[in-house]
């Protein structure tokens, strides 16, 4: 961990002095705009609601074993098993590390389950309790007990803040393959957001924690080398280049990428995939958990 941690400084060193990276001026847009998507979409609160009634259809149908990968109360996470030696994915759920918890999404598991595939979710602690660098510390616990568990390296997807931590384990050699559904990878534009109230980052630890300076995952680290970027096609500017940011930069220097915008689909409906088994995204997710 200190050899990774002592390659991002290095490259986040290199990237604040030259300025690179983002593309373009960050004055020159509404960075509380593009960002803060509860704002940008009134009705989530509407298919928030439908992540909730399905969650609680699946924790019926398929209860859930909770395993503690931690002594806190909220390092826990929901294992719905498949079966014996079932392959399995992580789930890393969003809320700008601020909201949310590992019983939203439950509603997800269904959809994997049809598949022959177990899914993990974990809880986390949440911003401003800790900060940022305690819940990456905390997802890098639940990545590795499940690794004991099961004896290899998970595939690991999710969606928002858990696309950004996503590919964070993808860099550190934790995960087989990564998903990262709408993903925050460079933190830096949310500085002067109101998101950043509970977060309290500066431009060092903003960059220091995000993954698009971190080690490129292209056999440098004993993970895997792929990587999806989805978003929804009707998200926001700076979340669509975001995802090509990060699809483009790691491409480009040895890593399977992969960029899709889901047309029609917002921050919060980008997830509805999820819930199909039928749907591209978890024959995606389902192919890549069994190694293909």
């Amino acid at each position: 961990m200190a050899v990774i941690m002592a390659a991002v400084l290095q490259c986040v060193e290199f990237h604040l002095a030259d300025g690179c990276v983002t593309g373009k001026s960050e004055a020159a847009i509404d960075l509380e705009a593009e960002y803060n998507n509860r704002a940008r979409v009134p009705d989530h609160p509407a298919v928030m609601a439908r992540w909730r009634e399905t969650a609680e259809a699946a924790r019926a149908a398929h209860p859930p074993v909770e395993i503690a990968y931690g002594k806190g109360e909220r390092e826990v996470m929901d294992l719905f098993d498949a079966g014996p030696g079932a392959p399995l994915a992580v789930f890393l759920h969003g809320g700008y590390w601020q909201a949310l918890d590992k019983s939203w999404f439950s509603g997800i598991a269904p959809a994997l389950l049809t598949h022959g595939v177990s899914l993990a979710v974990p809880s986390y602690d949440l911003a401003p309790n800790v900060r940022l660098g305690v819940i990456l510390r905390q997802v890098r616990e639940a990545m590795e007990n499940i690794r004991a568990r099961t004896g290899a390296r998970p595939v690991v997807f999710g969606h928002s803040a858990g696309g950004h931590m996503a590919a964070g384990m993808l860099s550190e050699g934790r995960a087989s393959a990564a998903v990262a559904i709408s993903g925050v990878f460079d933190l830096r534009p949310l500085i002067p957001t109101s998101l950043n109230m509970a977060l309290d980052l500066d431009e060092r630890e903003a960059a220091a924690l995000s993954p698009i300076f971190w080690p490129v995952p292209n056999g440098s680290t004993p993970g895997g080398t792929i990587l999806d970027c989805i978003v929804g096609g009707d998200e926001s500017p700076e979340f669509l280049r975001q995802s090509r940011m990060m699809a483009d930069h790691w491409g480009a220097n040895g890593v399977e990428t992969r960029f899709e915008a889901l047309p029609g689909l917002n921050h919060f409906t980008v997830l509805n995939p999820l819930f199909d088994p039928d749907s591209t995204l978890v024959h995606r997710i389902a192919g890549l958990a069994k190694g293909g």
